[in-house]
C-alpha cells in the first residue's frame, strides 16, 4: 500500500528545525513587547466576505489563491493573510474603546494556493504587527523601526527599506486617470490579469511580475507619470514628516515609486524591507498604512498601520540557531538507577534521556554520542560509591565525581 505523503506546497517542521522557529517566535515576543504590542490569536478560517471586502476582490489573493469551502450554506476561507482577521477582532471585541494606540502582534499559519518556490509555500507562516488609532506618521515610523529592530535581533543586518506613498483616495484617483491614459495604447499587449486590473484597479498594474508587462511600464512616457509627485499637499506633508523621522533615527531608505503592495487596503505609506541575501526574491517584510479598512469592515473610522513577514523566508536566511542535542544521557545497566538519575536531572531543569530498552553498555554509549552532549555513566563501581562518571562527548574527556555534585557541574556547563 502506497504511503500518504505531505501535500504539495506544505511541509513538516521537524524537531531539528524547531529551535530556529522558537528563536524567531521568542524574539518576536521580546521585541514587540518592548514596543508595547500585545499578542492576539485569531481563527485560521473566517467568512469569505471578510477577505473579499478587506483584501480586495481585484487582488490575485481573492481571485486565484484562496482556499474557500462551503459549510452549512456558508462560504468560509482559510486565511490568506491576517490583517483582515485582526481588524475583524478589533471591531468585534470593541478594542476601539481602548486608549490609542492599540498595538497587536500575531504569528501563525496562512494559506494561499500558488506555485510553491523557495521560501514560499501553500501553507506558510507569518509574524506581524498592527497598530490602530494613530493617524500621524509617528506610528508609521515606529512600525518600521519595530520591523527593522526585529530583523536585526534575528541577526539580519544587510537590510534596505523601500518607501512609497500611495496618497489618499482623492489624489490617487487623479493618478489612476493619468496612468490609464498613458497605458491605454499598450492595453492589447498586456497580460490578461493586467487588462482586468486596468479597469478595476489600475494602481495594481505596477505590481505585475510578467516581464512583457514590466517592459511596457518601463517606457519613458509611462515612467514619467509613475515618477511624478501626484500626491496631494496633506499626503506629501505626511510622507515628508515620516522621512524626516527616519532620517533622524538613521534608518537607511530609498523611494520606490513602483512600490504599491499587492493588497487593496493600503493608502499613504507603503514599505518593504529587503535582505540582500535572498537573490531575486529578497523582500522579507511588507507593510503600510490602511486608514479606511476598519470602517470598510463595519467599524468606526480608525487609522491603522502594520506589517507582516514570512517566517519560512526568514528561516532560510537565519539558518540553524543552536545545538539541538539533549544535555545528558544516563548510561547504566540498571534501568531503575538510570531512570532515577534521569528524573533528578529533569527536576533540575536539565534535559536528560536514558536507554528505555536497556541495551548493552557499549550500545548505550554509542547512542549517547549521537544525541547528547554528556554521558553520565552509572557502572557497578559508581553505584557502589554513589558516584557518576561524566564524559564530554565532544572532547572524550571524562571524570568521576560525587553524585550530589553532578547537578551543579552539568548545570554550569549548560
Amino acid at each position: 500500500m502506497a504511503i500518504i505523503k505531505v501535500q504539495k506546497g506544505t511541509k513538516d517542521i521537524l524537531p531539528p528545525e524547531m529551535p530556529l522557529w522558537h528563536f524567531m517566535e521568542d524574539t518576536a515576543r521580546k521585541i514587540f513587547t518592548i514596543y508595547g504590542a500585545k499578542e492576539i490569536r485569531t481563527p485560521i478560517f473566517e467568512a469569505t466576505e471578510l477577505f473579499a471586502r478587506g483584501v480586495g476582490d481585484t487582488t490575485d489573493i481573492v481571485n486565484k489563491e484562496m482556499y474557500t469551502f462551503e459549510k452549512s450554506e456558508r462560504s468560509l476561507t482559510l486565511r490568506p493573510e491576517n490583517t483582515a482577521g485582526v481588524v475583524r477582532a478589533f471591531i468585534e471585541n470593541g478594542m476601539h474603546r481602548l486608549s490609542a494606540p492599540v498595538k497587536l502582534w500575531y504569528k501563525g499559519p496562512m494559506f494561499r494556493y500558488e506555485r510553491p518556490q523557495a521560501g514560499r509555500q501553500r501553507q506558510f507562516h507569518q509574524v506581524g504587527v498592527e497598530v490602530f488609532g494613530i493617524k500621524q506618521p509617528t506610528a508609521d515610523a515606529e512600525v518600521i523601526l519595530m520591523a527593522v529592530n526585529y530583523l536585526k535581533a534575528l541577526g539580519l543586518n544587510d537590510l534596505s527599506v523601500e518607501l512609497n506613498s500611495l496618497g489618499c483616495p482623492k489624489c490617487r484617483e487623479e493618478f489612476k486617470t493619468k496612468l490609464k491614459s498613458v497605458i491605454k495604447p499598450y492595453l492589447p499587449e498586456l497580460c490578461p490579469d493586467c487588462q482586468a486590473r486596468y479597469e478595476k484597479n489600475p494602481l495594481r498594474l505596477l505590481d505585475c511580475k510578467v516581464e512583457e508587462c514590466k517592459e511596457i511600464y518601463a517606457k519613458p512616457e509611462i515612467q514619467q507619470v509613475i515618477q511624478s509627485d501626484f500626491i496631494c499637499e496633506e499626503c506629501a506633508e505626511h510622507f515628508n514628516e515620516l522621512k524626516s523621522y527616519l532620517d533622524t533615527l538613521n534608518i537607511n531608505y530609498s523611494i520606490n515609486k513602483l512600490l504599491v503592495r499587492g493588497l487593496d487596503y493600503y493608502n499613504r505609506t507603503v514599505f518593504e524591507i529587503k535582505s540582500n541575501n535572498l537573490g531575486s526574491q529578497n523582500a522579507v517584510c511588507g507593510g503600510g498604512r490602511y486608514d479606511s479598512l476598519v470602517k470598510n469592515l463595519g467599524g468606526e473610522d480608525t487609522p491603522a498601520v502594520g506589517f507582516a513577514m514570512g517566517m519560512e523566508r526568514l528561516a532560510s536566511l537565519i539558518g540553524e540557531k543552536e545545538d539541538t542535542r539533549t544535555t545528558a544521557f544516563v548510561v547504566s545497566n540498571e534501568p531503575l538507577e538510570a531512570i532515577k538519575l534521569t528524573e533528578e536531572l529533569r527536576a533540575k531543569g536539565i534535559s536528560a534521556e536514558f536507554d528505555l530498552t536497556n541495551k548493552k553498555f557499549v550500545k548505550q554509549l554509542e547512542k549517547a554520542s549521537k544525541v547528547a552532549k554528556y554521558a553520565l555513566i552509572l557502572g557497578e563501581d559508581e553505584l557502589k560509591l554513589n558516584q557518576v562518571t561524566i564524559k564530554d562527548l565532544d572532547t572524550a574527556e571524562q571524570k568521576t565525581i560525587s553524585r550530589r555534585d553532578v547537578f551543579d557541574i552539568i548545570g554550569v556547563r549548560l
